[in-house]
């Protein structure tokens, strides 16, 4: 299913699970080749429709996976089976093919003390594993800016080869899509809060919760000021996106 289209392309869903995903990174690791993950969202969905950069950005990730039940659903809706693969899902299977193939991490993004809380957490549940690398911007980070370019450079004389972005959309997006140019050995994973949850400054929703595909209303409720506009939003679209999804199962995955 095409999230979002422009004279320049599409955004869909290029990974069916993570097994796939896994492989391809590690295929990747073996040949020194980088890459870069985003993982859609329905909040990225309506970003993505009045933002030409972000959608630019979207475009130039290698893999998209689904991260979110609705994306999940409306995909399947539209005859493309994909599986849920959140982005704070996939920084331990990463990092544990991270030590195996012997490739130094960084961290970017969030904040010191989460780093430096995740880098050990991560180094003591994947035995070999190495944080070579840390950065956490200050507030008003332009991923588009001079000091970007700066701690790409510093990114890139680390020799980590291995990244993961906790920046936020549509900054962590933006700032993969530039390095990724500018470092083409290094993979970039965006994963939002995955490092607060390794780290325990945050506290994701509990496992049945997710279960019942409710954690965006355990999200909601913790809280509700910051995040109500945002999922209005999100519920907003839903019919139109399910009528894009019925019309594009009955011409065979295509989007009118």
């Amino acid at each position: 299913m095409i999230w979002s289209e422009s004279d320049s392309g599409a955004v869909t869903v290029t990974v069916p699970d993570q097994a796939a995903l896994l492989a391809d990174v590690a295929r990747r690791f073996t040949q020194g080749k980088g890459f870069s993950v985003a993982t859609l969202n329905l909040d990225h969905v309506v970003k993505l429709s009045g933002d030409a950069g972000f959608r630019e950005a979207y475009r130039a990730q290698t893999h998209v996976t689904a991260d979110g039940n609705p994306i999940v659903w409306l995909s399947r809706l539209a005859g493309q089976e994909v599986d849920l693969m959140p982005g704070s899902e996939l920084i331990d299977p990463l990092a544990a093919l991270a030590a195996q193939a012997q490739v130094k991490v960084a961290l970017f993004g969030a904040t010191e003390q989460t780093l430096t809380a995740a880098a050990a957490a991560l180094e003591a549940r994947h035995p070999g594993l190495e944080v070579v690398f840390t950065r956490a911007p200050a507030m008003g980070f332009d991923p588009m800016g001079e000091v970007a370019a700066e701690d790409i450079a510093a990114l890139g004389a680390s020799g980590a080869r291995l990244c993961f972005l906790a920046l936020g959309a549509p900054k962590q997006e933006v700032f993969a899509a530039r390095a990724q140019d500018a470092l083409p050995q290094v993979g970039f994973v965006s994963i939002g809060a995955g490092l607060d949850f390794i780290a325990g400054t945050q506290t994701r929703a509990p496992a049945w919760v997710r279960a019942i595909a409710a954690e965006w209303l355990w999200r909601l409720l913790s809280n509700p000021r910051r995040l109500a506009a945002r999922y209005g939003a999100c519920i907003a679209v839903l019919p139109e996106l399910t009528t894009r999804a019925l019309r594009a199962r009955r011409q065979g995955g295509s989007l009118s």
